[in-house]
């Protein structure tokens, strides 16, 4: 039942989806049974592909805000709210930033709409940046409107896909007690009960916010969380490699005159294989990756999409359909564009499987039926 606590048993939960992109949620909520029913990403490019992928009867593309009466009643909402104001590649401008106000209409809608449940995502830096005050600040606008907010840090690697991506995952459930989600029985055993915790103020955080954490009406606790494995140990990136890429993507030669030019390094770094680096400097741009790790995260800036690989006694990029099974979509996701366009889609997109395993602890916590 939408704006309660509970949803009707028998009914199909209905989500909308803000900030689509090319619909990672949506994939996760089509493998568990929920029905999207209104979805928006202002981008073109994207809306091709979400289009293309699944129809175009509940996508609106356009700026949010000119949406927002559109919008209908629904179960859940989730979005992953742009993240360029607070990634670390960006200028850090975080909440300043006023593309950092389209978080307030995801609060509008949440406002207006009431849905017993949502899960947003979004980048690790959200926890640290101005010691912890952009996070105290959106925390600040989720718990009034009547939500225990739970937050915790996954990442890729623990949903079975070969590439280094941490992710910030933020529920809210409208329960009339505080449950923890995102967290499994063995996370909690040294930690006592969570109403005998001590809760602290989120405007009196003066340092970076834990991992993992829950929010209730302008208090929080929280811990650091060790990682689970929710999948099999993650593969290497070799073994997710197409076995004859186009030509397209090698630059054999113009990599080993680079090579002259740089440090051999050859070692693991958070699971990625560097071999090279800048000589004199550590940009990611300028680095040559081994394949017997895992890939570093991919972003949605150009420049990294002309990182160098060594694949054999060759040196290529990685191509876009290695790009799609990295994040855990099918290979040709986004053939509808072109493969120049893709990089950045896919390198801001949420991987389906970790969203799948949040809405599956999310919902079946709760007594509702997925189709699993």
């Amino acid at each position: 039942m939408r704006g309660s606590d509970t949803i009707r048993q028998g009914k199909p939960i209905e989500a909308v989806e803000l900030f689509a992109g090319i619909g990672g949620f949506r994939v996760a909520c089509d493998r568990v049974g929920i029905q999207t029913q209104w979805a928006n990403d202002i981008d073109p490019k994207a809306a091709q592909v979400y289009c293309d992928r699944f129809g175009a009867a509940q996508f609106h593309l356009g700026d949010l805000v000119t949406l927002l009466d559109s919008i209908p009643p629904h179960d859940l909402l989730t979005a992953g709210f742009p993240c360029q104001p607070f990634s670390s590649a960006g200028k850090k401008l975080g909440l300043a930033d006023p593309r950092g106000t389209l978080l307030g209409r995801v609060v509008e809608v949440l406002d207006r709409h009431r849905p017993p449940f949502f899960v947003l995502e979004n980048v690790k830096r959200l926890l640290s940046m101005d010691r912890g005050q952009h996070f105290a600040t959106i925390l600040a606008a989720l718990t009034p409107l009547g939500y225990w907010v739970e937050w915790r840090l996954l990442n890729a690697l623990q949903f079975g896909l070969p590439q280094n991506r941490e992710r910030l995952i933020i529920i809210g459930h409208r329960a009339d007690r505080p449950l923890a989600y995102l967290g499994l029985a063995a996370d909690f055993q040294d930690l006592p009960p969570f109403l005998a915790v001590p809760w602290s103020s989120l405007a009196q955080l003066r340092k970076r916010f834990q991992n993992w954490g829950l929010a209730y009406n302008n208090q929080f606790i929280q811990a650091d969380l060790p990682y689970f494995s929710a999948h099999i140990t993650p593969p290497k990136l070799s073994d997710i490699l197409e076995k004859q890429p186009d030509d397209r993507f090698y630059f054999t030669a113009d990599t080993q005159a680079r090579i002259q030019h740089s440090e051999r390094v050859d070692r693991y770094i958070n699971g990625v294989e560097v071999l090279y680096n800048q000589r004199g400097g550590s940009r990611m741009g300028y680095s040559i990756f081994g394949t017997n790790g895992v890939a570093p995260t991919l972003t949605c800036t150009t420049s990294r999409h002309y990182e160098r690989y060594q694949v054999g006694n060759a040196f290529r990029r990685l191509t876009p359909v290695e790009y799609a099974r990295l994040q855990g979509f099918s290979d040709h996701h986004c053939q509808v564009i072109s493969p120049y366009h893709q990089y950045s889609l896919y390198g801001n997109a949420v991987p389906p499987v970790m969203i799948e395993w949040v809405l599956k602890q999310l919902l079946n916590s709760t007594g509702v039926k997925l189709s699993l």
